[in-house]
């Protein structure tokens, strides 16, 4: 039942941070972390879903309610032979401490199948969370998204008049990734390790990490050129691999070319080229990635390697490939372009944090690499003295 005292709060377009674009739908807003031409160009649904899970945004606003009730309709993911998954969590941050976690009941589900990419829907009704108590001042909120569920927010209300916060005159971090930057296996919205980092720093976050779907596509590179930014990461490699999706000739020639679309629209801002994680099946054998059927119908699904090692001489990429051609990528680069800059990811995850923290899945990293990820991400790019810094 609808508390009286509450009255509807516009779900503008000011309130909202980390987001592209904002869908107005029959019964809401979706936002998206892609425009709608770049959807039209890229109807793949892994990039769809991706881009439609809202990874790093927010609503940010002011006031001095003392409660407040959002209406939503999420889309959770299953997949068929694991486990289910946990409902996103929606968390609030007041005055940059937290404050509270909850998530909606019902909603869609989507179940997808690994094995033959097949999917289906069942539809659900929106359900509403409310966090109240809240300190009776005013004061700044920041209500985090889940970062793992595609979410149409139905309506906000307040008991107290809400205003839009306006430019922070924090720097604006935009980053783009695959699963491991959107947030796979990180337990909250801000425990991803682009939210740690940007915390640890106090920067904007504005994260086009997109599970599955870090693939160069020039679209990617055309969005990223086009929204503002004061520092630029771009985590290359994973997906390439476990795709499968070209060979060294084209990937070589494909970075550059979204490193120069970036650079049409931020000719001299600092742009980091972040090279692959350690991953043990990928580091010397290539994809395509898949699901280790023996694994399936189990409450650990793991991933494995399917390629031949010995198609690396005929091209064909591995993380350890990958690397190398970034290294030399950024190398050839800098003659002419002193703000771009190269940071090896063994040293986000290496070896010796493989054998205290494995890959729970043999793919992404766990709740706690996150964390030690982000800290370490912003220790090493984004502090005063990194390259981003």
């Amino acid at each position: 039942m609808t508390d009286p005292d509450l009255h509807d709060v516009p779900l503008a377009g000011e309130l909202f941070r980390g987001v592209v674009e904002l869908e107005h739908t029959a019964t809401g807003v979706q936002p998206h972390r892609l425009p709608a031409w770049a959807r039209r160009q890229l109807p793949d649904p892994q990039l769809l879903m991706a881009e439609a899970q809202p990874s790093g945004v927010r609503l940010v606003m002011r006031t001095t309610a003392s409660t407040i009730e959002l209406t939503a309709r999420p889309t959770r993911v299953g997949y068929v032979g694991a486990p289910a998954r946990p409902a996103g969590v929606y968390e609030l941050v007041v005055d940059g401490e937290p404050f509270g976690r909850a998530s909606v009941d019902g909603g869609d589900l989507l179940m997808i199948d690994m094995t033959t990419g097949g999917r289906e829907v069942t539809r659900g009704e929106p359900g509403t969370i409310t966090f109240g108590d809240l300190p009776a001042r005013s004061k700044t909120l920041e209500l985090w998204l889940p970062h793992n569920e595609l979410t149409e927010l139905v309506s906000l209300r307040a008991d107290a008049a809400v205003e839009p916060v306006g430019a922070s005159g924090r720097r604006v971090w935009l980053h783009h990734g695959s699963s491991i930057s959107h947030g796979s296996n990180a337990l909250t919205p801000t425990g991803t390790w682009p939210a740690i980092a940007a915390a640890s720093v106090g920067v904007d976050l504005v994260n086009l990490g997109f599970s599955g779907s870090a693939l160069l596509d020039p679209a990617t590179a055309r969005t990223m050129r086009d929204l503002p930014a004061d520092a630029i990461s771009v985590k290359i490699g994973i997906n390439l691999v476990n795709a499968d999706l070209m060979r060294v000739r084209g990937f070589v020639a494909a970075v550059h070319g979204f490193l120069d679309t970036i650079r049409e629209g931020h000719p001299h801002t600092p742009l980091l080229v972040v090279s692959p994680i350690l991953c043990p099946i990928h580091e010397d054998t290539p994809g395509p990635g898949l699901p280790d059927p023996s694994t399936l119908g189990t409450d650990a699904v793991r991933f494995m390697a399917t390629g031949d090692p010995a198609d690396v001489a005929m091209g064909r990429l591995t993380l350890r490939v990958i690397r190398e051609q970034l290294r030399q990528i950024v190398e050839a680069r800098r003659v002419d372009d002193p703000h771009v800059y190269l940071l090896d990811g063994l040293s986000l995850y290496g070896e010796a944090d493989a054998e205290a923290h494995p890959l729970p899945d043999a793919l992404h990293p766990s709740a706690e690499t996150h964390r030690l990820m982000g800290e370490r991400f912003a220790r090493l790019a984004l502090a005063p003295g990194g390259p981003l810094g």
